[in-house]
């Protein structure tokens, strides 16, 4: 059974952990341990920064993703991105990731300031671009551009 609910400082070694995990896998990136560690802290002391989400699998915990706000001001209302998804293997295929987007679409419908949900895939991974696509995701309306000081 899965069970989505809000991440709660208690949950962040999982948390760290998956991030970790998820950038080897991803992009093959070896993420700083502290860093990860003061990033994540960040967000349970400040939750303007965004909220964590939770998956459990018959209590085990085998998923997270920060859902993070942006203002629109063409929609006058906050859109949330989805990043830091990540989803342990052996939990994979199972509608995790289905049950969590769920949830925070009906958040969205059910709230007054919420407008929409975005998120941003790495270019190679297809797996993840097909999946996001089969839950009505539409990849074809902005194409994402970034700078990142270096080493960050």
């Amino acid at each position: 059974m899965i069970e989505i609910r809000r991440g709660r400082r208690q949950d962040a070694p999982y948390i760290i952990d998956f991030q970790i995990r998820m950038a080897k896998e991803a992009e093959d990136l070896t993420l700083d341990r502290p860093t990860v560690e003061k990033g994540v802290q960040a967000v349970f002391d400040d939750p303007h920064k965004g909220a964590y989400w939770i998956a459990e699998l018959d209590g085990e915990v085998a998923s997270c993703l920060l859902t993070v706000p942006e203002w629109s001001d063409w929609r006058n209302g906050t859109v949330l991105w989805i990043h830091s998804v990540y989803v342990i293997p052996s939990a994979r295929r199972r509608g995790i990731f289905r049950t969590m987007y769920k949830n925070l679409k009906t958040t969205v419908e059910q709230s007054a300031d919420l407008r929409g949900l975005r998120l941003y895939v790495e270019r190679k991974n297809e797996r993840a671009q097909k999946t996001y696509s089969a839950m009505g995701m539409d990849g074809n309306h902005y194409k994402m551009f970034e700078w990142m000081r270096e080493g960050w």
